[in-house]
């Protein structure tokens, strides 16, 4: 995943939650947008 660019990993996240995809992808994708400090470009809960 670290190969992927942050505007694309949060385009995917939000792609993701709407079409309800397993939610253990859908943590990975928060691990992720966290472990880059892009919390501030969504809302994730802390």
């Amino acid at each position: 995943m670290r190969k992927l660019p942050d505007d694309l990993l949060i385009e995917c996240y939000f792609k993701a939650k709407a079409l309800k995809l397993n939610p253990y992808f859908i943590y990975l994708l928060e691990l992720e947008i966290r472990s880059r400090s892009l919390l501030t470009k969504i809302k994730l809960p802390v």
